[in-house]
């Protein structure tokens, strides 16, 4: 992103943001609330268009018109929320918006037997204990409903993954299964950003991270230079406030 601003009405949410997002990394976005994290992440994947700026994706133009847009490049999203469907199997999660059919043209029938089939070996290339296929997504824990959203979102030959929060309201063991599945999508290629308030969680699975404040990036600090304390201080301004008295 170059000089990305986005304004509603009177408030300013990104103020001539521009950084980057190394490929092959998992780079962390922090800030306070009210930052401008969400809506940078929902600029990328197509949500929202940008007021000015310019973003560009595998150095090409990347102006997407549309979250579906931007998932036939390659840019998948897991929000907060999941965008899960409760009521259906896992494995019809997994093809929600891509269901393979059979038959004719104009008569297609869904291949649910494909589907099944095919659900076990796309989600054990991320997850290591794969959760009953065949149960409604309601009824498994919040950790394993998260990894399906994850592995879902590395299964279709994504490129690049946001994610807002992956590990919110999750205890530490289903936290450390969820890091364990970005980890694997890492070690697979593909480029990752983690929107995170846990600065513990960023330095254990991030390297590198970028802060914002107040619709601004405030800069960029690779993991192994730099420690909670100066994320911290940079998020809250005090960074600026300590260089302005020196």
């Amino acid at each position: 992103m170059e000089g990305v601003s986005k304004s509603f009405g009177a408030v300013v949410a990104l103020n001539d943001v521009t950084l980057q997002l190394p490929a092959g990394q998992i780079t962390g976005l922090v800030g306070d609330n009210g930052a401008g994290k969400s809506t940078l992440i929902k600029i990328i994947s197509g949500v929202l268009t940008p007021d000015s700026g310019s973003i560009q994706f595998l150095g090409k133009p990347a102006n997407f018109a549309s979250p579906a847009d931007a998932r036939e490049r390659g840019v998948e999203t897991v929000y907060q929320d999941l965008a899960l469907a409760g009521n259906l199997a896992v494995w019809a999660n997994l093809y929600l918006g891509r269901e393979l059919t059979v038959g004719p043209k104009f008569l297609h029938v869904l291949d649910k037997r494909s589907m099944l089939s095919k659900t076990s070996e796309v989600l054990s290339r991320f997850i290591r204990n794969v959760p009953p296929i065949a149960e409604p997504v309601e009824l498994l824990s919040g950790g394993q409903r998260q990894v399906v959203a994850i592995a879902r979102a590395g299964a279709w030959g994504s490129k690049l993954i946001l994610m807002d929060e992956p590990t919110a309201a999750l205890g530490v063991a289903e936290t450390k299964a969820v890091e364990e599945v970005i980890l694997e999508l890492k070690r697979r290629g593909l480029t990752i950003l983690v929107i995170s308030h846990n600065l513990d969680q960023v330095f254990r699975i991030t390297d590198g991270i970028w802060v914002m404040r107040r619709g601004r990036v405030i800069g960029y600090r690779g993991k192994a230079r730099s420690h909670p304390d100066e994320i911290v201080s940079m998020i809250t301004g005090a960074a600026a406030s300590a260089g302005a008295s020196e």
